[in-house]
């Protein structure tokens, strides 16, 4: 490991000044479970290493039936896992942090550590899109909201500015009627990467976001799909018709994990699938 400059700031503008000072060569350690093992394993250089722990009023997590769920910057995915708030009103997101490696893990790591690597089969992006979730983030220029599907560029690549961080993810309160699904397909069960991930979040003939994960550079939206089901009575047929154009909006990529056609035809049953489960949510 190189060796790297480290504080402990007690206070946003503190921590955002050090942000500054280097420049885009610190970084922030919140739960650490990917900076310090890339550190460790030269796959990432920092001069600096900000840690936030110590900053108040960035760990809570709350909801209010109006404003919705407010996810500090240091609040773990098992917090998202056990808690019941979550459970009655943000399913998907509950399933996508059970997904999230390890017991041991996710009782270090950080929800918007997950969102901020930005990797295209993150667990916890596919739901928090498809439930309109924002991004509240604090820099040298002040305060500024940012919807999460906007918020990515590419693998691996944020519209952070190298002074700034992610303080909290709002996701909005549901209306009543909502199902909220999320499936994970990989090549295990658990302590796995996400091969095609599904999230959808159907409002009974109102609204619905259907997003997909892992299968472009960053998690994206099935909006063809999302257009034929919106304001329409939903049976199997067109269930069936939303599959299919999913795979329209997808752009898979071959790897190690699965080849790009293998994952264009999981997102079609995956679909499928999380539609239907949305409906029997619902029901």
């Amino acid at each position: 490991m190189r060796r790297f400059e480290y504080f402990e700031p007690a206070s946003l503008p503190e921590a955002v000044a050090l942000l500054a000072r280097y420049q885009g060569r610190a970084q922030p350690l919140a739960g650490g479970t990917d900076l310090l093992v890339e550190l460790k394993e030269q796959l990432r250089r920092a001069d600096c290493v900000v840690n936030i722990k110590k900053i108040p009023g960035i760990g809570e997590l709350s909801f209010d039936a109006r404003k919705g769920l407010r996810i500090g910057a240091l609040v773990t995915a098992r917090e998202i896992e056990v808690s019941p708030i979550a459970i009655k009103h943000y399913p998907s997101l509950v399933q996508a942090a059970r997904e999230l490696g390890s017991i041991q893990v996710r009782n270090r790591a950080t929800i918007i550590g997950n969102v901020c690597r930005a990797s295209p089969s993150a667990d916890t992006l596919p739901p928090l899109i498809a439930d309109g979730a924002k991004v509240s983030i604090h820099g040298a220029r002040g305060m500024r909201s940012v919807l999460l599907e906007d918020f990515f560029s590419g693998p691996g690549k944020t519209v952070l500015k190298p002074d700034e961080l992610v303080t909290e993810i709002v996701v909005p309160a549901p209306p009543l009627r909502t199902g909220k699904i999320y499936i994970k397909h990989g090549r295990r069960k658990a302590m796995e990467l996400a091969t095609v991930g599904v999230a959808v979040t159907l409002t009974l003939e109102d609204e619905i976001r259907i997003v997909l994960g892992a299968v472009a550079p960053t998690p994206i939206r099935a909006k063809k799909a999302e257009a034929l089901l919106r304001g329409r009575k939903i049976d199997a047929a067109l269930i069936e018709q939303a599959a299919r154009a999913a795979l329209e909006d997808c752009r898979p990529i071959s790897n190690v994990r699965a080849s790009a056609d293998y994952r264009r035809e999981m997102v079609g049953v995956l679909t499928r699938r999380a539609l239907k489960q949305a409906l029997d949510a619902i029901r």
